[in-house]
């Protein structure tokens, strides 16, 4: 053909492309309809589908071939994806517990079973498909579900596009094998778009063993009263509506009542705050919708004689004489939430007790270092900024920008000729320096705080490569507030004066990080750094 196909085809395609002009040669055969994939000038690829049929001379002698290609690609990426589409609906269709059907209500023919039927029923789609609702249901369940087509139906039509209307039956089913199961079908009365019903949607489960637990419950009602009767938390059972059936002792203690017959009488709103009241109405308004609620939740109480009191609430649906209704268990937690907000009293005056004890050592401490005099109160504020631009939260950074204010507390250990020596430390002298966050940990560590200040302290001169002190901690080792602060303090001090040397100014600072983000600083407090000064126009005051 006058060309290397092996440049044009991957190694697979030039194999088979190989193979099939190898057949024709042999055969003399044509081939139609063969796929293959080329490659393009420009690297692309794309598949083709050829036919190849020999060409030969008037002696029967072949001298070439010759094929007609079309471009398949779009064609090819299409079945692709509906392979796909397919399996993953195979994948789910196969593996659900329910199964889901569909009725023409025109021609009362069911016309779609999904595959997960023969799971619950014994029965193939095709199967089933094929049966009477009568050869599914047993006769009472089948009266039911006819029932409540034609209650429902009405409801359906009263309400205009694009409404569908929804209900659910529990049920008695036959299975291929003549056992007879439990279950529960939820139905969409589906419209056309002139608003006639046109269809019947459901989805059916398995709620056997739920009947078999609901039955063994009802068998055991006796006992369960008498258990609640003794119970020392409150125990209601309700109607959505609110009307209690049954109380127990603690119940009424609660309310203050005399009686189950006192407690009705007195309208939920006067028995709910105004707030609680409003959140009844709305989970209320929920489980009507069938929406979900959660089962337990907090409610303030109004009492007979007006004290107001805390209730913890449990609610669940039970069987109740036979019927679904809301068991609700009562906690008071009046006690409980007075002593959270004692707690929350003490914790804000602890708070407050501590930014004291904070304000006094950081003033201590620049009193004994007069020219880094202002350094702490600025890596705090610098601290505190970048945790912000990392989103840290509140609480979190309150700690850091406290920790930041006494930082260099240790230096108080220092003698002050060290301190403000004007030209470079010796060995000696900066091993001394290098205390001062051991110091600092030492003075703070016994100080009750809902901050780590202690170890933000011991630990900001520590680097991420362990190349810090004074315990050459790495990576993990270093808490976050630490890794901020460490950042925060290096550029502050590069960008101030010192007794030993003048400012080596901001941008001086900022390559200093830029080069050791990742290696001495943690990446993700260099960015956030780097992005203050660059980007928002963040300056140290």
């Amino acid at each position: 053909m006058g060309m290397n196909y092996r440049q044009y085809t991957d190694k697979e395609h030039s194999k088979e492309l190989f193979q099939a002009y190898n057949k024709v040669y042999n055969t003399g055969e044509s081939t139609e309809g063969f796929d293959w994939q080329i490659i393009r000038k420009d690297g692309t690829k794309r598949y083709v589908e050829a036919s190849i049929s020999l060409r030969k001379d008037s002696s029967g002698k072949p001298i070439g071939f010759r094929g007609i290609a079309r471009d398949i690609t779009e064609h090819k990426k299409v079945e692709e994806a509906l392979k796909k589409s397919e399996e993953q609906y195979r994948l789910l269709a196969d593996n659900m517990t329910a199964h889901i059907w569909l009725m023409d209500l025109n021609t009362r023919k069911t016309i779609y079973v999904s595959p997960s039927v023969e799971k619950m029923y014994g029965y193939t789609p095709d199967e089933i498909i094929k049966l009477s609702l009568r050869e599914i249901l047993t006769a009472e369940s089948v009266q039911k579900m006819l029932d409540a087509f034609s209650n429902e139906m009405p409801k359906a039509l009263a309400n205009p596009l694009p409404y569908v209307h929804k209900y659910s039956l529990e049920m008695e089913a036959c299975h291929k094998d003549g056992h007879l199961f439990w279950i529960e079908v939820d139905y969409s009365i589906l419209r056309d778009k002139n608003g006639k019903p046109a269809f019947l949607l459901g989805e059916t489960r398995d709620i056997t063993e739920r009947r078999r637990a609901e039955e063994e419950l009802r068998e055991s009602e006796e006992n369960f009263r008498l258990s609640l009767d003794s119970s020392p938390l409150g125990v209601r059972i309700s109607t959505i509506d609110a009307e209690t059936l049954y109380a127990n002792r603690a119940i009424l203690d609660i309310y203050g009542y005399d009686s189950i017959e006192e407690l009705n009488k007195t309208p939920v709103k006067e028995r709910y705050t105004p707030q609680s009241y409003a959140e009844y109405e709305i989970r209320k308004e929920k489980r009507k919708r069938g929406e979900f609620v959660p089962s337990e939740y907090e409610i303030s109480i109004v009492r007979k004689n007006g004290e107001i009191r805390n209730i913890q609430v449990y609610r669940k649906e039970v069987i109740w004489n036979g019927t679904q209704q809301s068991q609700v268990i009562y906690k008071d937690i009046t006690e409980h939430k007075r002593a959270e907000e004692k707690l929350h009293e003490t914790l804000e005056n602890l708070r407050k007790s501590i930014k004291t004890t904070i304000q006094v050592l950081g003033t201590a401490s620049e009193a004994r270092d007069p020219y880094t005099a202002g350094h702490q109160k600025r890596v705090a504020d610098l601290a505190r900024i970048i945790a912000t631009e990392m989103g840290l939260p509140h609480d979190t950074i309150d700690g850091i920008r406290m920790a930041g204010s006494i930082h260099d507390i240790g230096k108080i250990s220092v003698p002050a000729e060290i301190l403000s020596k004007p030209t470079k430390l010796t060995n000696i002298e900066f091993s001394i320096i290098k205390e001062h966050p051991q110091s600092g940990y030492e003075m703070l560590k016994d100080v009750e705080s809902p901050w780590p200040l202690a170890q933000i302290v011991y630990q900001h001169h520590e680097r991420m490569n362990g190349s810090g002190y004074p315990r050459n901690l790495k990576g993990d080792e270093i808490i976050m507030e630490a890794r901020i602060m460490t950042v925060a303090d290096v550029v502050e001090a590069m960008a101030s004066h010192r007794p030993y040397r003048p400012a080596l100014g901001i941008e001086a600072a900022l390559e200093e990080i830029e080069k050791n983000k990742g290696i001495s600083y943690d990446d993700a407090v260099a960015d956030a750094c780097l992005r203050l000064f660059r980007e928002k126009g963040y300056q140290l005051t």
